[in-house]
């Protein structure tokens, strides 16, 4: 039963978004569930942040970074790292104009890093148990309320007007490890919070020149567990032309040793690599053999880092990286995977939150 208090912040939050002001509910309910966690405010904030997106001023905005060009390596280090006391905005596009990617270690600490974890955890176990059920139109009209039986750790978010999710969709995510971080209203909440401590939040905006948006399919919660092979690629094959992003890949848990890691190309490339080159498997990836030649092209030998729990990357739609796995590792490894969008340059065909 919601309290009396939860009741009047959900209440006027309605008001809000019917008046067109969904981005002020968005604060409204965030205050609210500082106050006083409850399910049904973090389940309605999922569905006003989508709301909020119709909101947003989303006309071209000249980009805070005029400059694109790459930058040359400095130093002896493969990969820099920058102590989260230094990370700007500046400091992040020198690292990537440089290496592809900024890599920030400890950007969040032991205690926010454990209840990601067991976030992770119980969303994935309320997707499994939501699996069971079917994901078919049918069986979720049967039974309106099958969801809170999972919530807030999972609900599934069946989409708005044009972009119907289909189950095989939903299905074939949580085969690839992972589960979209809108469908656990619970950890979403949290790891805003969590960013929003260390300074992400601003970061990314100002970075971006906007206020940031996220997509369903493009969040997600991993759990990812040792494969023989995995494919290297660039998002930006993918995500189509004119976007401006940032990725934020956050690390749970030790790897790149005996749980799964990231492979990467520590140099920044100005374009987009041909792909389905050089022994790769998709039509979007990109071969071995042409790595190679890369890295041996721009003097920047491929890395596999080891992570800790609580180590990050920043990086955008050019950086070439796959997951590192092999027959030796043991373990799954935990992530979480978000890109931020400039919504003046969002791309058209995902589905949007506001941050």
């Amino acid at each position: 039963m919601a309290t009396v208090q939860t009741q009047d912040a959900l209440a006027a939050a309605d008001r809000l978004a019917a008046e067109g002001s969904a981005l002020e509910a968005i604060g409204l309910l965030t205050e609210a569930n500082r106050q006083e966690s409850d399910d049904r405010i973090e389940l309605r904030l999922i569905r006003v942040r989508n709301e909020a997106y119709a909101e947003l001023d989303r006309s071209p905005t000249r980009s805070p970074w005029p400059d694109d060009s790459t930058r040359p390596r400095s130093g002896g280090e493969a990969l820099p790292p920058i102590d989260v006391r230094d990370l700007t905005p500046d400091s992040a596009r020198d690292s990537i104009l440089r290496y592809g990617c900024a890599f920030v270690p400890s950007l969040i600490p032991k205690p926010d890093v454990d209840r990601l974890v067991e976030g992770i955890d119980r969303a994935f176990e309320g997707c499994d148990f939501q699996a069971t059920r079917g994901w078919s139109p049918e069986v979720m009209d049967d039974d309106p309320e099958a969801d809170m039986a999972t919530a807030p750790w999972y609900s599934r978010f069946d989409g708005v007007e044009g972009h119907q999710i289909a189950g095989e969709t939903r299905q074939w995510v949580r085969d690839g490890a992972g589960v979209w971080t809108a469908e656990s209203p619970r950890v979403m909440f949290e790891f805003f919070e969590i960013l929003e401590r260390v300074g992400l939040r601003s970061l990314i905006a100002d970075y971006l020149g906007e206020r940031p948006a996220l997509t369903l399919s493009k969040s997600t919660l991993r759990r990812t567990h040792p494969l023989p092979r995995a494919e290297w690629h660039q998002d930006g094959a993918f995500l189509g032309d004119g976007i401006r992003t940032l990725n934020l890949w956050l690390c749970l848990s030790h790897c790149g040793d005996d749980a799964p890691g990231l492979d990467l190309l520590p140099r920044r490339l100005d374009r987009i690599v041909e792909t389905f080159t050089g022994g790769a498997i998709l039509d979007w990836t990109v071969g071995p053999d042409t790595v190679e030649k890369l890295a041996e092209a721009e003097e920047a030998p491929v890395l596999r880092p080891l992570f800790e729990p609580g180590d990050a990357l920043l990086f955008d739609e050019l950086f070439l990286h796959r997951t590192a796995t092999d027959e030796t590792m043991t373990r799954e490894r935990y992530a979480i995977e978000t890109w931020f969008f400039a919504p003046s340059a969002y791309p058209g065909d995902q589905i949007p939150f506001v941050w």
